[in-house]
């Protein structure tokens, strides 16, 4: 975790310091610090979908639906990181379309499991 605040804290100093004569290497350096804290993270969020993974075989939950809500999980978080960067590049209404567009994709892989979730509360209710 003192690995990500330093990195972050370092890297917003000088894009600060570099803004001012270089606007263009400020962003790749932002851009390039956001990729260095996600890889920072990438031994963690393996270890976090092994867990998911073992919880849903424990449970016998269908490997498909565990499967599918850990996709949706990584859309919405590299919806966010692409949305933060555009932001970051002065292109607010881009971002704001890249979400919609992350949102939709969401939907569209979440109908299965929500279809599957109504018939089965359907089943319990008694005719």
């Amino acid at each position: 975790m003192l690995q990500i605040i330093g990195t972050a804290l370092i890297a917003s100093f000088l894009a600060l310091i570099v803004k001012e004569q270089k606007p263009n290497i400020a962003f790749l350096l932002t851009i390039f610090t956001g990729s260095a804290i996600f890889l920072f993270l990438i031994d963690q969020i393996y270890e976090i979908i092994r867990m998911i993974e073992e919880i849903a075989r424990n449970a016998k939950v269908n490997h498909v639906y565990v499967e599918t809500i850990l996709k949706i999980i990584g859309i919405a978080y590299i919806v966010e990181f692409a949305s933060q960067i555009t932001k970051d590049a002065g292109q607010g209404a881009l971002a704001s379309k890249i979400e919609m567009a992350g949102k939709i994709i969401i939907l569209a892989m979440a109908v299965p499991i929500i279809t599957t979730l109504i018939e089965m509360i359907l089943q319990m209710i008694p005719s």
